[in-house]
């Protein structure tokens, strides 16, 4: 039994190996890529809108509405960031019922990209909010002492993304695969639908925890400041 879709290797050739995880998030990426062409290439203001708009808009309104409830900012700056991280992670998790597919995010390789490009996002978004010297002054709030364990703060909790992201997909794929090899017909069935729901809980976690961290960085010396100010 394979832990991680890092140990499926396709092709090899010298350092170069394919394996499942490079595999599936192409297929995922290219498969969103040709869902949005194919759903905004024809968008409209009409009374009648297409099925794709339709859930198009309604997706967007329900993370447009969540980003302004987490961030308490106009969420217009940070929704196709926080929005792709939802919809990639979300893909993957649920096309995971598909026979055969390896979702990339039971990679620790992934987890961990994702996490790393949170990581990078937070002090830019809090550098083009506050400006540097005032992001970086944070640090050392309440006392200069404290730099060293903020500096740890945010590893740590980069860390803590990756890993909660590649434990449970992980263990969610590990155990129906030992349901499959002890009833075939009955637990897996069950099990496959509780994996699309925690496919999305998981999603909707990673999502709403990388605005939080992106909240507070931006949000580190204007709390004052009304929520309509990022719309002047």
């Amino acid at each position: 039994m394979e832990i991680s879709p890092d140990e499926i290797v396709y092709w090899a050739s010298g350092p170069f190996k394919l394996n499942a995880t490079i595999l599936f998030t192409w297929l995922v990426m290219t498969l969103l890529v040709g869902v949005s062409w194919l759903v905004t290439r024809r968008l409209t203001s009409d009374e009648k809108l297409s099925p794709g708009q339709n859930l198009l808009e309604v997706l967007v309104e329900a993370l447009h509405s969540q980003v302004r409830e987490i961030g308490q900012q106009q969420p217009d700056r940070y929704l196709p960031f926080i929005g792709t991280l939802f919809i990639f992670i979300a893909t993957s998790n649920l096309l995971a019922i598909v026979p055969g597919f390896q979702p990339p995010t039971g990679s620790l390789s992934t987890t961990a990209a994702l996490a790393i490009c949170v990581f990078v996002a937070v002090p830019l978004y809090g550098v083009s909010k506050l400006g540097l010297r005032t992001y970086l002054k944070q640090y050392t709030q309440p006392t200069p002492i404290m730099l060293p364990f903020n500096i740890i703060g945010e590893l740590s909790r980069t860390l803590a993304l990756a890993v909660r992201l590649f434990g449970n997909v992980m263990s969610g794929t590990m155990i129906v695969a030992v349901l499959l090899s002890i009833a075939p017909l009955f637990f897996p069935i069950i099990m496959q639908v509780l994996g699309l729901v925690t496919g999305l809980i998981q999603a909707y976690i990673f999502a709403v925890l990388a605005m939080v961290y992106i909240a507070s960085a931006t949000q580190a010396q204007s709390k004052q400041r009304p929520l309509s100010d990022d719309s002047t």
